[in-house]
């Protein structure tokens, strides 16, 4: 299946996108979408707040891990890592439904931009205070009676986007 080694994952080349957990509190949910970030080569996963960090078994149980190839880093609080994304020159998006966000299939990403992404908690999605820092928000459309999907399926929509739009 020519599979890399975590070895040959961690030297290989990256998909610029650093993705950002803001209070996730599922620690399957977390573990979910390290595995999907394992899958398209995503830079880095940053931890915010309550969002638990590896080593943790249930987050290996749905990592199966891809906490192990991924890069990640914890911060205090998602305002910290939005912060320090813009001192890198990174273009930040927060997932979220407000009055003037990009609808995801609209998005045209720059190809020397770096990007991130920010995914909120299960019930009260990104801070307020975390939407405001961030350079622009991006939505998933919804057709049916719901307004929300598991941050997991998000993340995974989201960064099959990114990918598809880094080439």
């Amino acid at each position: 299946m020519q599979r890399l080694t975590v070895e040959e994952f961690k030297a290989s080349e990256k998909l610029p996108l650093v993705v950002v957990l803001d209070d996730v509190r599922s620690l399957y949910n977390v573990g979910s979408i390290f595995r999907t970030c394992d899958a398209f080569r995503v830079e880095a996963v940053y931890l915010c707040g309550i969002t638990a960090c590896p080593p943790h078994p249930e987050i290996h149980k749905t990592a199966l891990g891809g906490e192990d190839s991924v890069e990640w880093r914890y911060f205090p609080t998602a305002q910290e890592a939005v912060e320090a994304l813009h001192q890198e020159g990174c273009f930040v998006y927060a997932v979220e439904q407000v009055e003037g966000s990009t609808m995801l299939q609209d998005l045209a990403p720059a190809s020397a931009q770096r990007y991130a992404v920010v995914f909120g908690n299960e019930v009260k999605g990104v801070h307020q205070e975390v939407v405001d820092l961030c350079d622009g928000c991006l939505e998933i459309p919804q057709y049916g009676t719901k307004h929300s999907m598991n941050v997991a399926v998000t993340a995974g929509i989201v960064i099959w986007e990114m990918s598809l739009r880094a080439k």
